[in-house]
This record gives C-alpha cells, sequence and structure tokens, in this order.
C-alpha cells in the first residue's frame, strides 16, 4: 500500500479509540512477521505493556549508549491516567519512539536522502550528513517522534542502536536494561525468532496502521480502558 504525501501529513494527528483489543488491530497477527522474501533481515520490536513497570531503565540506557543530548528523547515512556480505585489502582505504560515503518513518510519527503529505511534490516535510519534541517521528516512522521539533535544540527531518532550495540553484536540498549524483560527485538522475517513467535502466540497492535506505514513496533495491550491506536 502507497500512501502519498498528503494522506501521511493529514493523519500526522490522528488517533484512534477502540475498546479492548479490536479487530483491525489483530486480522491476520499470524501473518504480520513474515512479508518479505528477499531473505535480507527485518528488525523490529515488541513492547509488553503487561510486563513495562514504567521504571525508565530504558531511556535512560538509550541516553547513555548513543550519546543523546540533554533536553531531547530518542524514546519515552507514557504513563496513562490511574485506573481503577484505591487500593487498587493500576496504571498503563506506553512507549513512544520510531516504528520504523516499511512504508515511512520520512524517507518519502526527505529531499536529500537523508531519511532513508536500510534495505540490509529493515532499520529507518538518517544520514547526519545529508540532513539539511528542513524538518519536512518531522512534519510528515505520524507518531511525532522525530526532532532536531541540538549537537549534531540534524534529524534524529531511535535507530535500534544499530550505530552502538547492534554494531557490537549486542541488542538495543532498551532491550538490555529492561529488568521485567517488556522488550523483545529480532528479525521478523526469521519465523523461528523470539518476536516472530511472541506475535503469533500473544494479542498485539500497531499504531494508526490505517495510513498504510506498515509499523514495526509492535504492543502487547495493557488489557485495561482504551487502546489509542
Amino acid at each position: 500500500m502507497t500512501c502519498s504525501r498528503r494522506n501521511f501529513l493529514a493523519g500526522a494527528g490522528a488517533v484512534i479509540f477502540t475498546t479492548g483489543v479490536g479487530v483491525n488491530a489483530l486480522a491476520g497477527r499470524k501473518t504480520l512477521a513474515n512479508t518479505m522474501e528477499d531473505g535480507k533481515k527485518r528488525y523490529g520490536m515488541v513492547h509488553d505493556e503487561t510486563l513495562c513497570i514504567g521504571c525508565t531503565a530504558c531511556t535512560d540506557a538509550c541516553r547513555e549508549v548513543n550519546d543523546v543530548p540533554e533536553g531531547v528523547s530518542r524514546l519515552e515512556i507514557v504513563r496513562s491516567e490511574p485506573q481503577g480505585e484505591y487500593p487498587n489502582v493500576d496504571y498503563k505504560f506506553t512507549r513512544i519512539s520510531c516504528q520504523h515503518c516499511e512504508n515511512a513518510p520520512c524517507v518519502h519527503v526527505c529531499p536529500t536522502g537523508a531519511a532513508f529505511k536500510d534495505e540490509e534490516n529493515g532499520i529507518v535510519d538518517v544520514d547526519n550528513f545529508k540532513c539539511v534541517g528542513c524538518g519536512y521528516c518531522l512534519a510528515a512522521c505520524p507518531y511525532q517522534i522525530r526532532f532536531f539533535n541540538p549537537e549534531t544540527k540534524s534529524a534524529d531518532k531511535c535507530d535500534f542502536c544499530k550505530k552502538t550495540n547492534l554494531k557490537e553484536g549486542k541488542q538495543p540498549a532498551c532491550v538490555e536494561s529492561c529488568p521485567t524483560k517488556a522488550l523483545t527485538f529480532g528479525d521478523l522475517n526469521d519465523p523461528n525468532s523470539e518476536i516472530s513467535q511472541l506475535i503469533v502466540e500473544k494479542p498485539v497492535y500497531r499504531q494508526k496502521v490505517e495510513l498504510g506505514t506498515q509499523p514495526k513496533m509492535f504492543k502487547v495491550p495493557h488489557g485495561k480502558g482504551e487502546i489509542k491506536g
């Protein structure tokens, strides 16, 4: 599915509300993991909201490993309003970060090729040397997660630690630091990978799939209240 730049921009602020896990969010989830047949890797991540305790160890690890300056962040953990009544109060925590879209709007609108998808692993990345600071990618992202790095003077975002931990054969910093194992990272093209098996075994949803972005960030829903798509 191909989305025009106009459609991407129009959908940037779109929010969908469903009660529980909607039919559309789960439809065909057993086939989500394997959509490419060229043998290349296609990295994705699952955030299990039922396991996340909102400790933000992931954000701290990301900042340290990737030298992210103060005042900006590649990922955030957002806490919901209290759910339930005292003393049985609960919270829902969700991850806000790059979705590493198959059909990435930021890549389509970039005039210099600074925003690109690595065809070897599916990671959506930024070439700092090509970025001219036009801000098109920031405006086009429906998830509103890109920012200007005050030190590199270019667009920045999560790259699954491609230049740091992945380069060293490690898992992304956020995954390694999570005390409850709420994050799972791996190759979506490998049906035997932990992430592919998890997507088959558990209910998952992705945000704003109606825009045709085909995000590779999956979430296991908390199960209380409504899910923002």
